[in-house]
């Protein structure tokens, strides 16, 4: 269903240049952010908030009958590009993404609605 699309000069570690989906829809997801259950932003670490936005996006692709590997691009916005963030999401992000088929990804920083947020990410997907 999904394919990874890379000009043999542009190879990028944990991510494809473009991603090919064949099958019989799309899935698009809103924002998530790295919330407890009561949906106040995790602030133990920055490395649990990243972790519990991913296992919220997790939760939302279970609820459409997907997974990540599904996941076809990723948007993350990040409120700094700080190198401790950077390499926090992607170490988190490679729990969840399979390493074979990686996800198109953009990074894009902006203001959250949160000062206490990291990062927020919202995917689309393919529907086998």
């Amino acid at each position: 269903m999904l394919k990874e699309v890379n000009p043999p000069e542009t190879t990028w570690p944990g991510l494809s240049q473009g991603m090919l989906i064949k099958g019989r829809g799309f899935f698009v997801s809103g924002g998530h952010c790295g919330l407890d259950a009561s949906g106040d932003p995790v602030t133990t670490s920055m490395e649990d908030q990243i972790v519990a936005m991913f296992d919220g996006l997790k939760r939302t692709l279970a609820q459409a009958g997907l997974g990540f590997e599904h996941v076809a691009r990723t948007t993350c916005f990040v409120r700094e590009f700080s190198p401790e963030l950077l390499k926090t999401i992607k170490e988190v992000r490679a729990r969840y993404y399979n390493s074979a088929c990686p996800p198109a990804s953009v990074m894009v920083q902006v203001g959250l609605y949160d000062p206490k947020l990291f990062a927020e990410i919202e995917v689309i997907a393919g529907v086998p």
